[in-house]
C-alpha cells in the first residue's frame, strides 16, 4: 500500500516551483479549468481505489495545459519524488492524481535518465580526450622549443 500524500505538502512543492496556488474549493475545482483569469493550480485530498490518501492537483487559467505540464514536471522531479497519474477514471482533463513514488518507480526513472544521458556522456568524454591530446601535444611542442630560446 502506498504512503499517504497530503495536500499541503504537494501544494508547498508546487509553490516552491513557482506555480500560483489559486486556493479553490472542491466544487470550483470540479467545475473545470475555464473562467479563471490567471494560470495557477489547486489541490484537494482524495482516497483512491486502494484506500490510500492521495492528492488531486488541478490546473486552471487561460493556459491550463502548460500549467498541468509544469505540475507534472515539478512533482516528478528527482528531489520531490512523486508519481503523477493523469489517466485515472475519476479525473477530468485538467487534473492529475499525485502520490509518493515507490522505490521501484524511482529506480526506473533513474535508469531511464542515465540511459537518455549516455550518448551525451560518451560525446563529452570523446571531446575531453581530444582536448587533452591537443594540450599534451602543445606541451610537448613547447618543451621541445624551449631549449632554442
Amino acid at each position: 500500500m502506498a504512503r499517504a500524500t497530503r495536500s499541503q505538502t504537494i501544494r508547498g512543492h508546487l509553490v516552491a516551483g513557482g506555480l500560483v496556488d489559486l486556493g479553490l474549493g472542491e466544487t470550483t475545482q470540479k467545475a473545470g479549468p475555464d473562467g479563471h483569469d490567471f494560470d495557477g493550480f489547486s489541490t484537494r485530498q482524495h482516497v483512491d481505489e486502494n484506500g490510500t490518501l492521495v492528492v488531486i492537483a488541478s490546473a486552471y487559467g487561460p493556459n491550463w495545459v502548460r500549467t498541468l505540464a509544469e505540475i507534472t514536471g515539478r512533482l516528478e522531479s528527482p528531489h520531490v519524488k512523486c508519481t503523477v497519474i493523469s489517466d485515472a477514471p475519476e479525473l477530468d482533463d485538467h487534473e492529475v492524481l499525485t502520490r509518493w513514488a515507490t522505490s521501484e518507480e524511482l529506480q526506473a526513472r533513474k535508469a531511464a535518465e542515465e540511459q537518455r544521458q549516455a550518448p551525451l556522456r560518451k560525446q563529452l568524454r570523446a571531446q575531453q580526450a581530444v582536448e587533452d591530446a591537443e594540450e599534451r601535444r602543445l606541451e610537448l611542442e613547447a618543451a621541445g622549443q624551449s631549449g632554442l630560446f
